[in-house]
């Protein structure tokens, strides 16, 4: 087989990618390791920057997101008993996030390339990359036990983290950046109402806790937990008691809580590869950089990938444009740091680190410095909302 851009991994940057570029006549064929159901399981959180938004609908991908999705124009931030407003909406200029879950997001990417014939490979085995420094890479794949080859011109890897695209790379042409977090989050999801309309994220000397939901009927929920426990350790009961615990007094009397219908415990990190770029292959998503999910950026860096790409590519191709192409990475790293640093943030003033007593009153100093102040809540709000895309020219 022949294509212009293959593309390792169908979660949703490689699919947004994939159908991104087939709108624009550029070629492309999808190589994932799963099955689609097992792509479909993972579950993930949903809350859509602006500019991932626009993505889908460019994508033509967005109209149930559009119809079933649900802006939001602020959310909370809870300390010492308070709750502080983040009016996203008003300190950005108009700017929103859409409620919309991850899982729902690769449903329409799946359904778009479905309809449209582009060609994706489901369990492929044995995926391995060749020759990506050089003019002909290619992409070789076991399927029912035959050996396949797909020749292209580049190779986006989309695979995640643990996939084989950054694997492929010679360790000395790449710098690793990582900081592992000493606990995990433990969530769970339920089909109750939320406790409120936008998310809240709660620091308390007990540890932190987000409200966050699905729809107007089911209802997303997290603890901060140590990295040791297990959810067989956590019952139902166990869990709404201590997110209880951990949210102001009123918020807590108005949880409905419910058995739970999923519970997994998450660990943090936050991890960068530099350069993401090597001859004419391109990391895309995890496969280049994890954020912890406070903050809510896995998915929006992603796409904010997809777009750097897609518009480097389109412009190579239509125009002939070989000059961009080198500025991939350059491009997309200056996004991703700034991002990185949010997420790092965000995980650093809302979480228990110690049972250092100074440590919590550092952090509940800084939550209300930041919320007494308009310049404060216009830099939590600007980040939140998303930092605007790079102009690829």
């Amino acid at each position: 087989m022949k294509t212009q851009v293959a593309i390792i991994g169908a979660g949703p940057s490689g699919l947004l990618l994939g159908r991104l570029l087939a709108l624009q006549g550029i070629a492309n064929i999808i190589i994932e390791a799963k099955s689609p159901d097992y792509v479909l399981s993972r579950i993930r959180a949903g809350v859509l920057e602006q500019g991932t938004q626009n993505l889908l609908r460019e994508a033509q991908a967005g109209e149930r997101m559009d119809r079933e999705g649900q802006i939001h124009e602020g959310f909370a931030l809870s300390f010492q008993s308070r709750v502080e407003r983040i009016d996203l909406k008003a300190l950005t200029g108009g700017k929103t996030v859409m409620v919309y879950g991850q899982t729902e997001v690769t449903k329409d990417l799946m359904a778009a390339r479905e309809a449209s014939g582009d060609v994706s490979i489901y369990e492929a085995d044995e995926v391995a990359l060749h020759d990506f420094y050089g003019d002909k890479p290619s992409v070789t794949y076991t399927k029912n036990g035959q050996v396949h080859t797909i020749e292209c011109e580049y190779i986006a890897g989309c695979d995640g983290f643990h996939g084989i695209a950054r694997q492929s790379v010679p360790g000395d042409a790449i710098r690793l950046f990582e900081r592992v977090y000493p606990f995990g989050w433990l969530g769970i999801l339920s089909r109750t109402p939320p406790v409120a309309h936008e998310l809240i994220y709660a620091n308390h000397e007990r540890g932190f806790a987000l409200c966050s939901m699905r729809s107007a009927s089911l209802s997303r929920y997290y603890v901060q937990c140590d990295l040791k426990d297990t959810t067989e350790a956590w019952s139902d009961e166990r869990f709404w008691d201590e997110l209880r615990a951990r949210l102001p007094a009123k918020t807590a009397s108005d949880l409905i809580t419910g058995p739970s219908i999923e519970k997994s415990i998450a660990p943090l990190r936050s991890f960068v590869a530099e350069p993401m770029q090597f001859g004419r292959l391109f990391l895309v998503g995890d496969a280049a950089h994890i954020v912890p999910p406070t903050g809510a950026k896995g998915l929006n860096l992603a796409a904010s990938d997809v777009y750097t790409l897609y518009h480097i590519l389109t412009q190579r191709y239509r125009q002939g444009r070989l000059d961009l192409i080198q500025k991939y990475s350059e491009i997309c790293l200056r996004r991703i740091w700034k991002t990185e640093r949010f997420s790092w943030w965000m995980t650093s003033i809302l979480h228990k680190f110690s049972d250092d007593p100074f440590n919590q009153r550092i952090q509940e100093a800084e939550l209300d410095y930041y919320t007494s102040s308009l310049a404060g809540q216009t830099t939590i709000a600007e980040n939140y909302v998303g930092l605007p895309y790079e102009p690829i020219e």
